[in-house]
């Protein structure tokens, strides 16, 4: 693969380029989603801006335009959702936010905007850039591959280089993802629970179910996450019957520091297969809720899945488990409450982990090197 060869045009970056950044939905309330990759998109952007002119482009049902600190949000509304894909929309008003950038991250490489967007600068001679986050919709990818329209793959995990088929790719870099350090701060004044606590999507592939039957009766758990699979849900009460589980669906960002800083460990038991015996493929590229708990300085709890292990180093800053096993992850949860210093050193050790490696700043740098160096500096 690093025999391709590029099918784009290549600009000349200003120094200080002018970024625009695309995502299919935005991140928060107003028509927005409080999911994973919207957070990411929505973060880099923010933290890009304090660097570079930085444009963040979403769609949704109606049309506005903000401004956050330095970074202009801009949501084309009434856009036309391709064959009725929610996560796939198209709007005209694109055209002239293109025109104006010098350098274009799509954030979702198969859907119909990206490829529209990446056909745009190919032809008008602007950088174009790719970080995908898993999913997407029908596109012209799923007739002929897309991947030389891009100048480069920004991918936000080794296992989401590898699972894409860009292992060994020159232009497949590894980004990795970040936490606002100031905000996910551990508060030493914080009142333990000695809790476990899981933040994110109530769906099946989540493994949350395998985190409730492996609670003790007498340990609290904190679930923080909106429920998209009713069912699922209702089976999630069921099995929390007689133990000490709280569902909260809905947090601030106050609201859910306030939880990390409090708990014994976040845990994030993800599956391949889950309780329904169905599969998923790619159930985690990152794994952000892990590195806003360690963030807090509280160890991490993992399954052996996807992009976790990257992020957790078992018995350093966490437990890395085999995944559809809630005896081991009910042997690490009883461990971390009855060895508090070792969990504190964890905790530590998570906190320096996410400083050296997952910062935005950091991110924010590698971005800006490689949109750089695909090019010829001005």
């Amino acid at each position: 693969m690093s025999q391709w060869p590029s099918l784009c045009r290549y600009a000349r970056v200003p120094r200080s380029p002018r970024v625009l950044h695309i995502v299919p939905a935005p991140f928060g309330s107003d028509g927005g989603y409080f999911g994973g990759a919207e957070r990411y998109v929505f973060e880099l952007a923010r933290h890009m801006s304090q660097e570079v002119a930085t444009t963040l482009v979403s769609f949704g049902p109606q049309q506005r335009e903000t401004v956050l600190g330095r970074l202009r949000i801009c949501v084309l509304g009434k856009p036309w959702y391709v064959r009725g894909q929610r996560f796939n929309p198209l709007h005209p008003g694109l055209v002239p936010l293109l025109a104006g950038a010098d350098v274009i991250h799509c954030h979702q490489q198969h859907i119909l905007c990206s490829s529209f967007a990446a056909l745009v600068c190919r032809l008008s001679g602007r950088q174009v850039f790719v970080t995908d986050m898993g999913g997407g919709g029908w596109d012209l990818s799923a007739y002929v591959s897309t991947d030389r329209w891009y100048h480069g793959h920004l991918h936000i995990s080794e296992y989401s280089r590898k699972v894409f088929g860009h292992r060994g790719w020159c232009k497949a870099h590894v980004i990795l993802g970040g936490v606002d350090t100031a905000k996910f701060s551990p508060d030493p004044a914080a009142l333990p629970d000695g809790g476990a606590l899981f933040v994110g999507r109530l769906l099946p592939q989540k493994g949350v179910n395998d985190l409730i039957d492996a609670l003790p009766p007498d340990m609290p758990l904190e679930l923080i996450g909106r429920p998209y699979d009713e069912g699922f849900l209702v089976n999630l009460r069921a099995r929390a019957a007689g133990k000490q589980v709280r569902f909260r669906h809905d947090c601030t960002d106050a609201d859910l520091v306030g939880a990390y800083r409090r708990s014994l460990c976040v845990v994030l038991p993800s599956v391949y297969k889950n309780l329904y015996g169905e599969e998923t493929r790619v159930p985690e590229l990152l794994g952000q809720t892990l590195l806003e708990g360690m963030a807090c300085g509280i160890p991490a709890v993992c399954t052996d899945v996807a992009s976790m292990p990257e992020i957790v180093e078992d018995g350093v800053t966490g437990f890395v488990v085999p995944p559809n096993n809630p005896k081991a992850l009910r042997e690490k949860l009883i461990w971390l409450r009855g060895h508090p210093a070792e969990t504190a050193r964890m905790g530590e050790a998570a906190r320096r982990r996410v400083l050296e490696s997952f910062t935005w700043a950091a991110v924010v740098r590698r971005c800006l090197e490689i949109y750089r160096g695909s090019a010829t500096v001005v």
